[in-house]
Order: structure tokens, then sequence, then C-alpha cells
């Protein structure tokens, strides 16, 4: 089965825009051709220069020849510009469209995706390979068509003038070809991949660790603390540093055979006049002289129009990577209550070497809050997600009111289920329109009433516009605490029946921690609660307590029951009141 060029694929998201990009090689190609019309006034010029000499009052065309030499040449450019124009509006049409689909498609795929592989890198392919996409339609397909048609003008102009000067001239063309040759190909295709990845990887890790700054001030922790950023950089640096070491001696030896025309052209005056030349001779190889450096030009433009090839079709392959993961699979039943039960549930990461959580067996209530607590790693934040179907369970199912979840539609899933996160992310936007984020539809009434039943009024109060104050702009901010009721705020105004808290009061300091927790309360009445959380003080009241250790429930009651059964959680409840209790000496 034949492979579909990169270029067949980007014309499937250019629709009828394909048709200007057609359009643009052909005027590419025009513009290429008439501007070398001007080389062949030149030859005018200077014949009947070397035809009346010393006489040169004698050249009464020389005026005419050079207005048509400038003539041309406007025209060529004049002609350059539509198609660079008919390419730049396929170009962005493309590029809109790809962006557009990545983004529609990645809305469709598992929150975990996300996680798995790291937004920097995800947004790397978004921005920059559909980027990648646009420069090569925009920019380089036409010349490339240009650089093509070149070649071929040029191969006329060099065998009508003196076919035996412009043999000699391509005999440089052809050793750089060959040279070329080594540099390109399949070769060069997996230098790209490589070279691609090592940029992602570095776009990454670069990610994690500007969001990581504010535990390396905190901490007085250095660079070195992000071992993986810094192992992408050297990581990086050694490939870029081998390639271009290995491309060193080709590269000069292709750069060199590619400006030796000229070297061959003097060799050739000395062979062809050592018995004495003519005035015929002189004027074809002065014309040779001139025009031979277009030689040296195409030939560059055709060897990195070779090398953007090969980009622009790695891009395209990082985004199909992208838009050839599947969707999870669902249906749409009808939840009948919002109680939530894990069946034989066990779940591995793509790339863990062994269970993040084996055999979870476990029924929540409708209306019951249950907390999940344990040491780090133990599975807790990997159980709430499979609620929401960030991921899909590897064995057993998780069932929303009697139907498996896999059964319930994204979007009822999503209406159903409710998230306030440790790191509560707002967006650049008015503090009105993030909060309803929750509610599309939502009056500014309704706005307000879920940022009183938040415990955001302080919030609200000291901001310049209120509730029209736009987060991040002329030095507006809110703390983690205060970004944390913002989020309880949405959670309110979405009013779904399931709420899964995950460490959410983490950064609160005291005072927002008291106001959380008010707001948590208002917020859990009459709703199916999952709390994930290391302040154990925070889920005391809660109907029941999970522990989970090593991704399996290692004990399951009430905080005074297991308190009374002296294990893990009698242990965490013990290690927790000693770090609450614990101050610098005075």
């Amino acid at each position: 089965m034949k492979k579909e060029s990169s270029l067949s694929k980007l014309f499937v998201y250019a629709g009828k825009f394909r048709y200007l990009t057609i359009a643009s090689w052909i005027l590419s190609v025009i513009s290429a051709w008439l501007a070398l019309v001007p080389f062949y006034y030149i030859w005018r010029i200077m014949k009947e220069v070397l035809s009346v000499a010393p006489d040169f009052g004698k050249a009464a065309h020389l005026k005419e020849y050079g207005w048509a030499a400038v003539g041309f040449a406007i025209l060529s450019m004049l002609v350059y510009v539509c198609a660079l124009m008919c390419s730049h509006l396929a170009a962005f049409r493309v590029q809109a469209n790809i962006r557009t689909s990545l983004m529609r498609h990645i809305l469709t795929l598992p929150m975990g995706f996300l996680d798995k592989d790291g937004t920097g890198k995800i947004r790397k392919i978004v921005n920059e390979s559909s980027a990648a996409t646009e420069t090569y339609l925009a920019h380089q397909l036409p010349d490339q068509a240009g650089a093509i048609a070149t070649p071929a003008g040029l191969l006329v102009l060099l065998m009508v003038f003196d076919f035996r000067l412009g043999l000699l001239s391509l005999i440089p063309v052809v050793a750089a070809f060959l040279i070329m040759g080594t540099m390109t190909g399949q070769r060069m295709k997996d230098k790209m991949e490589e070279y691609q990845n090592a940029l992602d990887e570095m776009s990454s890790e670069a990610v994690e660790y500007v969001r990581g700054i504010p535990v390396v001030k905190t901490f007085g922790q250095s660079v070195f603390s992000f071992k993986r950023f810094q192992t992408s950089i050297q990581k990086y640096e050694k490939w870029t540093i081998a390639y271009t070491k290995e491309m060193r001696i080709p590269m000069t030896v292709y750069t060199t055979a590619i400006n030796a025309v000229f070297a061959v052209l003097i060799a050739a005056t000395f062979f062809f006049t050592g018995k004495g030349g003519d005035n015929t001779f002189l004027l074809n190889l002065l014309f040779y002289i001139i025009i031979t450096p277009i030689i040296t030009v195409t030939m560059n433009k055709i060897m990195y129009s070779s090398e953007n090839q090969l980009i622009v079709a790695e891009a395209i392959s990082r985004i199909e990577s992208i838009l050839e993961k599947k969707p999870l699979p669902e249906t749409a039943q009808e939840p009948e209550n919002n109680s939530i039960t894990f069946e034989n549930v066990s779940f591995r990461y793509e790339d863990g070497g062994r269970d993040a959580l084996h055999q979870i067996n476990l029924t929540i209530k409708e209306g019951e809050h249950v907390a999940f607590v344990g040491p780090s790693g133990g599975g807790k934040t990997t159980l709430a997600s499979l609620v929401a179907r960030f991921f899909d369970t590897t064995e057993g199912r998780i069932l929303i009111g009697n139907k498996d979840v896999k059964e319930i539609s994204s979007k009822q899933l999503m209406d159903m289920v409710s998230f306030v996160f440790q790191d509560s992310k707002l967006l650049k936007t008015s503090i009105l329109e993030n909060v309803r984020m929750g509610k599309k539809e939502a009056t500014r009434e309704e706005v307000m009433q879920a940022l009183k039943e938040a415990q955001c009024e302080d919030i609200i109060a000291k901001l310049p516009d209120g509730i029209d104050t736009v987060i991040g702009s002329s030095g507006t901010y809110v703390s983690g605490g205060e970004a944390q009721r913002l989020s309880i705020a949405r959670a309110m105004l979405k009013n779904a029946p399931i709420l899964i808290l995950d460490e959410a009061t983490a950064f609160a300091d005291p005072d927002n921690e008291a106001k959380v927790q008010e707001a948590f309360s208002r917020l859990s009445k009459g709703k199916t609660v999952i709390m994930i959380a290391h302040r154990l003080s925070s889920i005391v009241d809660a109907d029941r307590i999970c522990v989970l250790k090593d991704g399996s429930i290692a004990e399951e009651g009430t905080h005074e029951t297991l308190l009374g059964e002296s294990g893990v959680y009698a242990h965490m409840w013990e290690e927790y009141n000693k770090s609450v209790q614990w101050k610098v000496g005075a």
C-alpha cells in the first residue's frame, strides 16, 4: 500500500483552499522563470558593448535592454508576492483546522492523557507542530517549486549560449547532489525524529520545572533539585554537538563543491583560449560568471527543502500521535442514584511495573461522606480519578447508581461529578467567568450567591472591580486558599450530586482553612462525597474512612473505630498530632 505523503495529509485540512496552494506553486514557477529573463537582457547589453568597443557611443539599445531587464525583475517579484498571498491564505486555514481538530479531539480523551504525556509536550505539539505546517505551506513549498523550476530554466540558458561551458558548469552541481544524498533521506528522517524527541522532552521538563519554582524558593533548593530537567538539557546538548560534528565534513565538501563553478569556468577559459579566443567566447564567459551563482542559491534551497519536508513530516507524525488516541468508549445509560460501587477494581498505569490499585471492593452509599487517607503512593487520588474516568480500570468495574461508568455518557458523568483539587486553577479572566465555568448559563445573581455560600465575600470586597476583576491583570492575584474558595464557589454553582475533594485544604493558611471548611460543609450537604486528605483533622467527622496502602484498602471504619484498632490509621493520627504540636523552641 502506497504511503500517503505529508502534502496529501495537509490537503485534508485545507479543503477548498488546496487550490490556492496549487496556484502558489504555479505562480512561484512562473516567477522563477521570469527572474531568469533579465539575465538574457544583460547578455544582450554585454554583447552590444563588446561589439562596438571601444566606440561605446554606438551602443544604441542599452537603455531599452536595461529597462526590459528591470521590468521583468519587477514582474517576477509581483508574481512571487501573489504566490505568497495564495500560499499564506491556505497555510493559515490549514494551521487553524489542525489546531481545532487537535483541541476538539483532546477534549474527548480521558483526563489522564494530560497527566501521562505532560501538558508541556502536548502544548508543544499543538502550537509548534501546527506552526511548522504553516511555515512549510506558506513559505517553503512555494520556494521549493521555484527552486525546482529554476534549474530547468538555467539548463536552457546554460546550453543555448555555449554548451561546453554549460556542461562544465554542471560538474560541481552533480558532485553537490551526490554529497547531498549522504546527508538526507532516511538517515536525516531518523535524525529529525531524535531531534524533536529531545526538544519535546526538554520542553515538557521545563514546564514541570517552572511549576516547581515555588517549592525551590521555599526550601532553598538549587536547579539540581530538578534532575530530570537538567538531564534533558544535557541530552539535547550532547545530541546537537554530536550531530553537528558528524555533519561537519560532508557539509564542508558540499559547500566547496557548489561554490566551485567559478574554478571550473576559469580552468575551462585557459583550456579553450590556449590558442587564442574571440569576443563571443569572452561574452559567454562573462555571462556564465554572472548567472552561475544562481546555481549555488538554488542548490541550497533544494537541500533545505529536503530538510523542511522531513521536519513537516515529523510534525504531522506528532499531530497524528494525538489524533490516533481513542476516546474512552461510552453509551448513554441513566444512573439510578448517586451511589458509587467499586467491584474488584485493579488499575495499572501504561508504563507501570505493578498495579497502582489491586482488587478494590468498596460501596459508597448515596449521600455518604467517605475519606481516603494513607501513605503517599497508596492509590488515593488514582481511585478517585477512576470515578470520573480519568482512566479506565484495568480489571473490574466502577458503578454509579448501579450503572457502569463506561455506559454513562461523558457529558452526563461530568454533570454528576464536581472536583476541587489541591492546586486550584483559575483562568486569566474575570472572577465572574471563572466561577461561571461551573454552569455556563448561570446569571450574575446565581454567581454572587455561590460566592457568598463559598465564603468569598471578603475576596470580592478587596478586588478593584469586584467579581468583574480579571485575575492576573494589573498585578491582581489571589492566594492559594482564596483560589480554593473560588473553586468551591464554582463547584457550588455546578451543584453536582457527587463531589471529590482532593487535598483541597493543602494550600490554605489557618484563617483560610476555617473558611474553606465552612464552605465545604455547605457544599457537601446532601451529596455523595469522596475526600482525600493529609490533614487528618479535616476528615474526623466523615461517615467512613478508608485507609489505602500499596494500592489496597488496609483499613475501613469511622475515626473512633480506626483509632481503637491500633493499625495504620492510628499510627498516622499519632504522627499527625505530633506534627501539629511541634514548634520551634525559644
